[in-house]
Formats: structure tokens, sequence, C-alpha cells
């Protein structure tokens, strides 16, 4: 059976939510499940209520659960049981009143276990004709539940309920994989689900492990449980349609990695082709003050990730602050390490093989790195070569020491701008020792003043200046900034190129400045296009319908 969407909507008088209903139908949704438990407040006119209630679900244009959420597991009901019991028994009695019940009716186990009347009336009502079936469910808002496997045995022991729900707050990605496990050790139909901003893996690869249903909500503002995607990003952007058994999953892995466009342009690029592939945003939580645990962190994810015998994780794109990660991880694990990442020791990309020995045996992976390649031929493409270059690189991260690499080799000379001047020495010495090439480094703050004839630019002009930080990135901690002042940008001579690694947004304000002075510009958009379209040819073989990832990229930064 597949996998079935269903959109929660809270009710807070019958006719909006039927209207809400309808949206969900005409969104795609399979079923509708209504929250009732802030319109369901008895103060002695529970019946009438409940009768109200039914009324609405017979005209539901979408089959629905009906759930009364207890305040005891995140909901607004704060009554007695007695008063949900007459609920539970009106709707169950709709069909003897000519109206239609729902398909189920939602109730937490612990309360269902602890409370003899309601389980009187559940199993009264579950012998009636066309009696809604029973979801037997269990959330926990704080995190893993300690007991969740003596829990779910007790769930299952019971045979009252047709449907078992799991729910609680994922720590890591890795209580994906649990999740998952539940799934395929089901005994009847079952609900596992992640919330928060580590569990949409769960929600979209539901029909990957047979789940029976996943939420998805009308829009952002209407979202019942943290981490729930909108029906509108769960059947276009991650094509929940489309998911089986043997989907690929990819994934962009970083912290943070909500507002990144690389599921946007791949999950398009996959449909594109017709590669039956996922890519999800994998947040990997790191610290900058502990370098170690965040390594400790990203080294276990990842690993899980691909331990997992039918997750099939096939590829990762790496970002801000893994790129280090990655490339020690390669090395302790004996991956194939691309000269160029092995040199500059951070890299982007890792691309998994299956085993041919089945998917409980190791797998290859190959890791490389496509943002150095990528800069390297937006600067040619502007009729910048490397050769002879005086490059000012700003930054000394992942992003910027694989372009300090890549144009040392091609024959630039490098200065080299940091807000720690004692790492842009260090990134300078590395590339003058590994690559014989000139290159300094100076502290970022001499950017921010206004002199025409600054030291680093008296001998020998820069022509070319790299922001490889983030400043000046939408969702970063300066996003109205530049790294370089518009005094010193005015002074540039005529022709010097200013390229941005900046993709969000793509006009970042160091590009606004070059262009009203009118340098050579090259916006990060060009770069994080092609760095992808090589990703996207590594992990399945096939380049990307040309223009398609460009347009996708300014749509989006567009809205």
């Amino acid at each position: 059976m597949a996998t079935l969407l269903c959109v929660p909507l809270t009710v807070h008088e019958p006719g909006g939510a039927l209207d809400e209903a309808r949206r969900a139908a005409e969104a795609g949704a399979d079923l509708v499940e209504f929250r009732v438990d802030g319109f369901y407040v008895p103060e002695g006119n529970a019946p009438e209520l409940a009768d109200s209630l039914a009324r609405m679900i017979s005209r539901s244009p979408l089959p629905c659960i009906v759930t009364c959420r207890h305040v005891s597991e995140g909901g607004a009901f704060g009554g007695d049981d007695a008063d949900r019991a007459v609920l539970i028994e009106r709707l169950a009695a709709a069909a003897g009143r000519d109206q239609h019940p729902p398909r189920y009716l939602d109730v937490e186990f612990e309360r269902y276990a602890a409370s003899e009347e309601l389980r009187g009336v559940v199993r009264d009502s579950a012998r009636r004709p066309d009696a809604p079936g029973l979801v037997f469910s269990s959330h926990d808002f704080g995190g893993r539940p300690p007991d969740l496997a003596r829990r779910l045995g007790r769930m299952r022991a019971d045979p009252a309920a047709s449907v078992l729900k799991i729910a609680y707050r994922a720590r890591s990605l890795r209580d994906n994989l649990e999740l998952f496990d539940i799934l395929l050790e089901r005994d009847r139909p079952t609900i596992a689900l992640a919330m928060g901003e580590f569990g949409l893996a769960s929600r979209v690869l539901a029909p990957k492990f047979g789940g029976f249903l996943t939420f998805a909500s009308l829009s952002r503002e209407s979202v019942t449980a943290p981490g729930q995607p909108t029906i509108e990003e769960l059947v276009g952007r991650y094509r929940f349609r489309s998911i089986g058994p043997g989907t690929r999953v990819y994934g962009v892995a970083g912290w943070p990695v909500a507002q990144s466009l690389s599921p946007v342009i791949h999950n398009a690029g996959f449909e594109a082709i017709g590669h039956d592939g996922v890519y999800l945003p994998m947040p990997i939580a790191a610290d900058e003050s502990a370098p170690d645990a965040s390594y400790a962190s990203f080294k276990a994810t990842v690993l899980a990730m691909m331990e997992h015998p039918r997750l099939d994780l096939s590829g990762l794109s790496v970002t801000i602050p893994h790129k280090q990660n990655l490339v020690r991880l390669a090395r302790e694990q004996g991956w194939r390490l691309d000269p160029l990442s092995s040199l500059c020791g951070s890299a982007n990309t890792l691309a998994i093989s299956p085993s041919a020995e089945g998917p409980s045996a190791s797998r290859s992976a190959a890791v490389f790195n496509t943002d150095a390649r990528a800069a390297v031929e937006c600067l040619r493409g502007v009729g910048v070569v490397p050769k002879g270059l005086h490059v000012g690189l700003i930054g000394a991260g992942g992003v910027a020491g694989a372009i300090g690499f890549a144009l040392a080799l091609g024959g630039a000379s490098l200065t080299i701008f940091n807000r720690s001047a004692e790492a842009a020495r260090n990134l300078a010495d590395r590339i003058s020792r590994e690559t014989g090439a000139t290159a300094n480094g100076r502290d970022a703050a001499e950017l921010t003043g206004r002199g025409r004839a600054a030291p680093w630019n008296r001998e020998s002009p820069i022509s070319v200046w790299i922001n490889g930080s983030p400043v000046g990135m939408k969702h970063g901690p300066n996003p109205d900034g530049s790294p370089i002042s518009p005094e010193l940008i005015r002074n540039f001579p005529a022709g010097t190129a200013v390229l941005d690694t900046v993709y969000n947004p793509s006009r970042t304000p160091l590009i606004e400045h070059a262009s009203q002075a009118g340098l050579v510009t090259i916006d990060g958009t060009a770069m994080f296009v092609r760095q992808a379209c090589e990703q996207f040819a590594a992990w399945t073989g096939t380049n990307p319908p040309a223009g398609l990832f460009e347009r996708l990229v300014t749509e989006a930064l567009a809205t």
C-alpha cells in the first residue's frame, strides 16, 4: 500500500475547517486530520459539540482522522477523559444517524491504558458497523523517550488499534534511522516520525520504509508539529509520490542548512533525467569552539547513514562548517580523495557507491572538491586565467582555502585576508610550502579603510578579488556587510575582477559596490551552479539539463 499524505487541520469552527479540507484535497492530500482539541471544550454540552463535529466530518471532501489531543502530549484538551469518551462514542455512532464516521480516531496510548472508561468506550465503539479504526499514538516533544522499546512493545501487545503512531523530537539525524527500523519491523500499519529540524528525513522518506502515512501542512502558518513540511514542499520539491523502497538518498550536510537551495535544484534535476533519487537538507550540529566534538558528530552521523542497510545514502554536498571534517573522515576511512582536496584539506562532495556484496557490506566512497574548479572556471569565463595574477582572497576557511590552492597551482600569487590574521598567515604558509607560490596573510580589517595605496597593493596591484567568507550572506552573521569598503573598491584599477562565493543573495553588497565602480563582477550564483552541476554528474553519471539549475536558482532568489 502506498504511503498516504495527510494534512492536519486545526478546527476553530467547522465551516473554516471544511474550507481547508477542500484546499487540502485540491493540493493532492489523501486524507485530513481534524485536530479538534481546541474546539471541543465541553462545559456541560459534550453531546452537542460532538454532534456538531460529526456533521462536519460527514461533509468532509476527504477521509479523515479525528484527534482530540490531550495536553500531556502537546494538545489543547485538558478536560476529563469522560468527555473524550462522549466524543468517541458519538463519532463512532455517526453511521447509525445516516452520517459518515471518521476513518480513524487517534487516542494517546498512555491515556487509553490508564483510563478504564476510555478503554471501555473505545472497545464498545469498535464493535459497531463501519466503526472508525483506532490509532494508538505516542508523542514526546522533549526527545526520544528512554522507554521507547517498552512503550512500543506495549502498544503492539494490545490488538485494539489498527494503526500505531510514534513521534518524538529528534536530537540528531541518527534518530531518523531508529524510526526507519520501527517501520521495517512493523506488525501493522505504523506511523513513525521525528519532530524538529533534524526530523525532515523521517517525513519525506516514509514511503521508502513503508510508513502508513506522513503529515504535511497547508502552509507554514498552519503547522501542527515542529519540522512539518508543507504539502507543496513535500509533493513538489521532494517528489513524495515518486519515492519508493529503491529510491537513493542524497543531501546537503552542514550547520545550518535550512536555507540551502541545493534541494530545489537537485530534486528538479533528478526528475528531469528520470533518476530515482531524493535530496534532503541534512543538518549536522557543530560548535566552532569545540572542533573535535563537531568532527565526532559529523563522523558518527555520516557513517551511521552510510551503514544503514536500507537507507541507500548515495551522495552528500558538504558545506560550512564540515568541509575539513569530510577530508579528515576520508583519510581515516581510506576513501578515495582527489589531489586538490588532499592538498588543501577541504572538500565539499561525497559520492558513495553501492556494494556488489549486498546492502550490509561496506561501501566505497570518493571525496572531491567542486568549489575550487567552479571558481577557476568562472574566472576563465570572463577571460581571467590564474597564471601571473595577484589575487586578493578573503577568508581562510574551507572554500577560501580550496580556491587559494587551485589558483596557486595555476600560477597565481596570493594575499589572503581574514578576521584572524594568524589564520590567514597559516593558510598562506601552507600554500607557499605545498605549491611554491608566493602567498602572504593579513588582517581583514585592512580592507575596511579608505586609503588608495595599501601596502599589499603598491608593488603588484591585486587584479582579482575573491570573497570566500560568509560576509554578505543573507542568513549569515553580517548580511548587510561587505568584506571590502566601498571607498577601497572605488580606487581599484579598471578591469579588476571581483568574485563573491556567496550566492544568497546573488547581488551581495560586495557585488553591488564593485558593479557601481565599473569592475568586472561574478556573483556567487554562477559558482554555485557550476559546482552543483559537477556534483550532480558525479552522482548520476549525467549532466543536468542545460540552464535548468541556473533558472531555478534565479527564480528562487527572486522570491
